[in-house]
């Protein structure tokens, strides 16, 4: 989402992947929030067949889990 006033991208805007990109980290399914971890090409979603993908953002507390 672009602020048409300021010129700038707002800090909500989501870039979504679309299946067959090139990609590496978490995705969720834009259709049914199936996550996935990737290291090559993003898949087709095996659960709706969705072909949008939003990244996951990193966290701190994600770190700490992971940990």
């Amino acid at each position: 989402m672009v602020d048409e006033q300021a010129g700038s991208t707002s800090p909500d805007y989501v870039e979504f992947a679309r299946a067959g990109a090139t990609a590496e980290g978490e995705y969720h399914c834009s259709a049914c929030g199936y996550g996935i971890f990737v290291r090559s090409n993003l898949p087709t979603c095996p659960m709706c067949a969705g072909t949008t993908w939003e990244p996951v953002e990193w966290t701190f507390a994600r770190q700490q889990y992971q940990a």
